[in-house]
């Protein structure tokens, strides 16, 4: 795919383009505002591989803003927000069916 552009690249496709171009400068700190939006399943599962391997293999700190609750909890923490202020937070492994429903549930 060396040769194609960018624009002609999958929903998916283009994601993890954009990932890439993010990592070139070494950051401490990635930001990520929704990266499975609109991404097919398959494709979540490939992104989140992604994150992981990042996050493991590189020591980047990753703030990820993201609806996709199986992608958020493989955070070490979470922070739930609602207009504009922090009204959860904590280990994500504490992240309980009650604070789900209570911010994150439509």
């Amino acid at each position: 795919m060396q040769n194609r552009r960018g624009g002609d690249l999958s929903g998916g496709q283009q994601q993890q383009l954009a990932i890439g171009r993010a990592l070139l400068g070494n950051p401490q700190l990635l930001l990520m505002d929704e990266p499975t939006e609109g991404i097919q399943p398959s494709i979540i599962l490939e992104i989140e591989a992604a994150v992981r391997n990042i996050v493991n293999k590189r020591g980047i700190g990753i703030l990820l803003v993201e609806q996709h609750l199986h992608f958020v909890k493989q955070a070490d923490y979470y922070y739930a927000m609602q207009k504009g202020g922090i009204v959860a937070s904590g280990n994500t492994a504490s992240l309980t069916k009650e604070i789900i429903q209570s911010y994150l549930s439509v």
